[in-house]
């Protein structure tokens, strides 16, 4: 009984052992350096104010090439360059006395504010 135990708990290692391999050579990628180059093993970065509690010091594998995109390349532009929605208003409701809530969604993969508001004369009743 000890003996078919002990084969079975080595036979699951082998496993675990053979799966763990084939796991690391699907996912792992070998340096660009060589044997005899010297590299760096960890990078200090410039981090921005709000992450300035963090260790600046990252290990190499962490570190990945920056490539620059095209809002990059121009930054003058306005990323939000798009004019905002005109919401036509009922003109029978009159104008607007005062806007009692407002909320962020996102609508068709864009941020869009919805506002809650009272118009003069109205009621609670007929906010919109």
């Amino acid at each position: 009984m000890w003996k078919r135990a002990c084969d079975t708990a080595a036979k699951c290692i082998a496993k675990a052992k053979e799966y763990n391999k084939q796991r690391w050579d699907k996912l792992h990628m070998e340096p660009d350096f060589k044997e005899g180059d010297q590299v760096e093993n960890a990078v200090e970065v410039k981090l921005m104010e709000e992450f300035s509690r963090k260790h600046p010091v990252f290990p190499v594998s962490l570190v990945k090439p920056y490539f620059q995109t095209e809002e990059d390349k121009f930054t003058s532009r306005d990323k939000n360059s798009t004019p905002p929605e005109i919401v036509e208003v009922e003109d029978s409701l009159g104008p607007v006395k005062k806007i009692i809530r407002a909320r962020k969604i996102r609508l068709n993969g864009r941020d869009q504010i919805q506002y809650l508001v009272r118009f003069k004369n109205e009621t609670a009743d007929k906010d919109k």
